[in-house]
């Protein structure tokens, strides 16, 4: 059984009286555990793909099985509980609340899906150490460097245990020191047992991953196995 399967997956932008076709039929299978990197340039329709395998979009064709259960077929309460539970999410721009500490953008999912208050202080705690800021949870956004706001993020990714990590540009906004640090964090959580999606146009982030997919024009121009450096 795949993590991860779509079959003939379109996707249809209309932006006025024009059709953008971001999507033209991919197919895709990944495997619980996998390293995958999707790679293309700006406009390439990986950012389209992502939200569609993050159930934060649906597809105009074509079909979408996660743990071999149909997306199409699940209700909004559902989807929300798979963006919540089974999905971790790492944005370029990390999406933390600004007011609120470390500890507590860790909490959230939890505060969402209805984890106690001791459980949810528990696991947020246990995530911020995994990611080596167990001295940093009572500090806010502002007091934190770049690289400590991307893994409040990757540990707000990890708090539910899911079954996905999917990253968008993970290192857009940090200097290359900090993106390597911010990798090696990713591919430690992959040695882990982790599935790690990783999106990028960049190919020497796509490099720590085990195998490249590569989207041009919205297709798959090429599906490379690798041994990750």
């Amino acid at each position: 059984m795949s993590l991860i399967r779509v079959e003939n997956l379109w996707k249809t932008y209309i932006m006025g009286e024009e059709k953008v076709q971001a999507l033209r039929g991919v197919n895709v299978t990944i495997e619980k555990g996998e390293y995958v990197a999707i790679m293309g340039p700006s406009g390439s329709g990986k950012s389209t793909l992502m939200n569609l395998i993050g159930c934060l979009d649906t597809p105009s064709q074509g079909a979408y099985w996660l743990n071999d259960q149909p997306v199409a077929e699940m209700n909004d309460d559902q989807l929300a509980r798979i963006r919540n539970q089974e999905i971790g999410f790492v944005f370029q721009t990390f999406n933390l609340l600004p007011r609120a500490t470390s500890l507590h953008n860790v909490e959230l999912p939890l505060i969402y899906n209805g984890t106690s208050r001791e459980e949810r202080d528990r696991m947020a705690r246990k995530a911020m150490e995994t990611v080596g800021l167990g001295d940093r949870m009572n500090h806010k956004p502002n007091e934190l460097s770049g690289g400590q706001r991307q893994r409040v993020a990757v540990a707000r990714a990890l708090v539910n245990n899911p079954s996905i990590i999917l990253a968008d540009e993970p290192t857009g906004n940090l200097d290359s020191t900090t993106g390597k640090e911010i990798m090696k964090l990713i591919s430690d959580l992959h040695k882990q047992g982790n599935t790690i999606i990783v999106v990028t146009h960049e190919l020497e982030i796509a490099r720590h991953a085990d195998r490249i997919l590569h989207i041009l024009d919205g297709q798959v121009e090429r599906d490379e196995y690798r041994k990750a450096s």
